[in-house]
């Protein structure tokens, strides 16, 4: 239950949060404001550092995600049966890892949340991630991801849309670590995301920008 919203933010607020994420301040996927309901990003798949679609051909040098035992993300649908789509999948899935490690995990460093995200989607994702450490938030519990669907464009781009049911995770706190189970699940838990990626000179596929609908009855 960790609600994800996409807010107007100044460009100004956008490079502090970047600046304070890659400093070690922690940031992340669309903005939150601290509420009680947390949902899902992005912006992961439980404490794995290799999304289920991986490539055993890939030979992209990619930092490690490490996701605590408390996280579980379920990415369904699996393989596609197209090579292209997978890639695409898979570095949608890290993606989404990468931005819950920014979040869980006080690390002195986040590479992977920049490694798979760049321009609005690196700003919106640091603003996100840091809203929480503002709020001395975390979450804990089990993330479904679903209807995920690949498109591509004549530039080369990919579409990526997905289904997010976060009625299964609770806010935690941060300093305590005492875990709130008594907030309720709401519609609002139900994320519909559209996202785009990119993909980059090593092959990487790079989410640059992204937008969300909450409560969303497709999701539903």
């Amino acid at each position: 239950m960790r609600t994800r919203t996409t807010t107007a933010t100044t460009a100004a607020a956008l490079t502090t949060a970047v600046a304070l994420l890659l400093s070690g301040c922690g940031g992340s996927e669309t903005e939150d404001s601290g509420k009680d309901k947390i949902a899902g990003a992005d912006t992961g798949a439980s404490a794995s550092a290799s999304p289920s679609a991986s490539s055993s051909a890939d030979t992209v040098e990619r930092p490690e995600i490490k996701l605590p035992k408390d996280i579980e993300n379920v990415f369904e649908g699996g393989s596609t049966g197209d090579v292209k789509k997978d890639a695409v999948l898979a570095d949608n899935e890290r993606r989404v890892n990468s931005i819950d490690e920014a979040i869980v995990v006080d690390a002195a460093e986040h590479p992977a949340l920049e490694f798979y995200s760049k321009g609005d989607a690196l700003m919106s994702a640091a603003t996100y991630v840091k809203s929480f450490y503002d709020n001395d938030r975390s979450f804990t519990g089990k993330t479904r991801y679903y209807d995920r669907e690949v498109t591509f464009a004549k530039d080369g781009s990919a579409t990526v849309t997905y289904c997010v049911d976060g009625t299964a995770t609770y806010p935690k706190d941060r300093k305590t670590g005492k875990v709130d189970r008594s907030v309720k699940a709401s519609p609002s838990d139900y994320v519909f995301y559209n996202t785009r990626l990119e993909q980059n000179a090593e092959g990487v596929w790079q989410t640059t920008s992204v937008s969300s609908t909450e409560a969303a009855k497709r999701c539903m």
